[in-house]
């Protein structure tokens, strides 16, 4: 049996994010985000010495996942001059690719929430995989994003709607799935309705019923 892991997907400023982390403490999971992929395409490049240093202690998920992808696709990746990147880093198809790796790599791992990038499509075949989506009234997110974002109030509806617009593409362009389409959720969450607690509270619920630790 696959070990589990659940997938976040979310409307932008509806407090996914806070909810991922949340579900993640309480469970005592790992949350994979966009940082984290971020930080692994950085490690990934790092000169072997640096490398071996860091492997002096007992390493994370983050040294875990970094060791995998770079010995199986080195060509994800160069290091030049101390400063590693993603080779071809403007070129986003390589990019989605490494993503992709990264959460295969994680969800092989189990116990671990991933938030956004395409996860739930990725792992939709997945057994042992819990996906949950994310909602709240467009005011309701306007407020969050200028409160706790720091939108500017007078941009907030564009932000919002070019935000939501782009990962709606991101999915449907390499995964020929539409994001917003609540029959591919196990779970769908109104944060608005329930409180970003409450709603994290639902989803630890699911995971406790379906015996995840």
């Amino acid at each position: 049996m696959a070990p589990p892991v659940i997938t976040i997907t979310r409307q932008y400023a509806s407090g996914g994010s806070d909810l991922a982390r949340l579900v993640a403490a309480q469970l005592e999971w790992e949350v994979i985000d966009n940082e984290f992929v971020d930080r692994v395409a950085r490690r990934a490049g790092l000169p072997a010495d640096e490398v071996a240093q860091r492997e002096e202690r007992a390493p994370g998920l983050l040294e875990r996942l970094v060791r995998t992808l770079a010995t199986a696709s080195p060509e994800l990746f160069i290091a030049s001059a101390g400063a590693p990147r993603v080779a071809a880093a403007e070129d986003e198809a390589a990019l989605v690719h490494l993503t992709e790796r990264v959460i295969a790599e994680a969800a092989a791992h189990g116990r671990i929430v991933l938030v956004g990038r395409g996860a739930q499509a990725v792992l939709a075949q997945r057994p042992d995989a819990l996906h949950v989506y994310v909602v709240a009234s467009k005011p309701w997110r306007a407020r969050l994003a200028v409160e706790r974002l720091g939108v500017n109030p007078a941009e907030v509806d564009g932000v919002i709607d070019e935000t939501d617009r782009q990962r709606d593409l991101y999915v449907k362009t390499y995964y020929r799935r539409h994001r917003q389409d609540v029959a591919n959720y196990d779970m769908v969450v109104n944060t608005e309705k329930l409180g970003i607690d409450g709603a994290a509270r639902l989803v630890i619920a699911e995971a406790q019923r379906r015996g995840w630790r």
